[in-house]
């Protein structure tokens, strides 16, 4: 069986609140679509963190490469795609279509052989792990009710991110915090994402220590983007003195970016988002890694349903692993995908057992958001 065509397909009218300055237009194309077509008729499904216009650009010289390839080799032929883009800079936008190139490769290859991509991967160590609601943070009232909404959906861990925390005051990031544990009370996980990726981060490991402190003081499970995220060795100090996990990773392309955070134990968690940081093959690479060294693998999910479906099948092929990221009320995550997602009564997500990633795309979803221009 071999690869004949690969076409993208943007998203749009319904992009989330990224927490950035400014907010977000629902308009703006962040996330694109990947399907790779087969000469017997299967098509496999990937999802890239990047803008159409870039995706395109890229395809212009992936496209060849790829065509005329066999399905059944996903991780030589995406490491192909890599090694032949070398000189085109090791990251960004090429390196982010790689990686939808990349699920999507899996997913073909899974339903070819007809099996779930978690057990190509390596095999099942669980069949279905916690979500977390990523939600962001917000005035305390209002928090206080996305909060709510989300217990009394059935989630039994909650990420609050970014602003109004550590933009206005000491006062008012405690204040938050508390608000959310009286809210939520001790039975529900609270992690905290400072947005430190956010442009011009202004703050160092002194804020970040201090942060910490006061975030162990309300069980917080871990700290996310502390730091600007290339600050290697402000991260290893402040784990050093940290009484909470520290986690970053959500901007990082390739395992070679992730190694000295993975090696000089600069983190607790890594969290490489798996439609951008090379997919699902180089997702795998660092995720063993990490687990050699003692470190947590969890994936950025602030992308699509296929990313969501892709950290489910790498975590449940994973020794060790304990969340997947949840963007809640978002429709590229709610509505894009059939069966949709659904939480048990334990609050945990199922992991997909049929073949490839287990998911179809909604072609009413699809049709809907990418305006037409499939």
């Amino acid at each position: 069986m071999k690869i004949t065509d690969v076409q993208s397909i943007p998203l749009a009218g319904a992009t989330h609140d990224t927490g950035w300055p400014g907010g977000t237009d629902p308009n703006e194309q962040m996330n694109t679509l990947i399907e790779i077509h087969t000469d017997e008729g299967l098509v496999g499904i990937g999802s890239c963190f990047t803008h159409r216009v870039y995706v395109e650009a890229s395809l212009t010289h992936l496209k060849p490469l790829l065509v005329g390839e066999t399905v059944f080799e996903a991780e030589r032929v995406s490491e192909k795609l890599r090694q032949q883009t070398f000189w085109y800079g090791r990251g960004g936008a090429v390196e982010h279509t790689i990686s939808g190139i990349d699920i999507a490769l899996w997913d073909l290859m899974g339903k070819a052989l007809n099996q779930p991509v978690s057990r190509l991967l390596g095999g099942n160590y669980r069949d279905r792990i916690k979500p977390y609601a990523s939600i962001l943070f917000d005035d305390p009232p209002k928090l206080r009710d996305k909060l709510r909404q989300q217990v009394a959906r059935g989630f039994r861990a909650i990420k609050m991110g970014w602003r109004p925390f550590g933009r206005v005051s000491r006062k008012m990031d405690e204040l938050l915090i508390k608000t959310a544990r009286d809210t939520v009370g001790e039975d529900v996980e609270l992690m905290v994402d400072a947005g430190g990726s956010e442009q011009f981060w202004p703050h160092g490991v002194n804020w970040a220590r201090e942060t910490a402190k006061m975030l162990g003081d309300y069980h917080v499970v871990w700290f996310e983007e502390a730091l600007r995220p290339d600050d290697l060795e402000g991260f290893k100090e402040l784990r050093h003195q940290s009484p909470v996990k520290i986690a970053t990773g959500e901007v990082f392309t390739r395992r070679q970016t992730f190694q000295p955070y993975i090696t000089q134990r600069a983190l607790d968690i890594i969290q490489p988002d798996l439609t951008k940081c090379g997919g699902l093959s180089e997702g795998r690479r660092m995720a063993w890694m990490a687990y050699d060294h003692g470190v947590l693998l969890v994936p950025h999910g602030w992308n699509t349903a296929v990313g969501v479906a892709a950290d489910l099948a790498l975590t449940a092929a994973m020794p060790v692993a304990g969340w997947v990221e949840y963007q809640v009320d978002v429709p590229y995550v709610e509505e894009l995908i059939l069966p949709r997602f659904q939480l048990d009564e334990n609050g945990m997500l199922p992991v997909p057992t049929g073949p490839g990633l287990g998911i179809s795309l909604n072609p009413e979803a699809v049709q809907k958001f990418s305006r037409g221009a499939r």
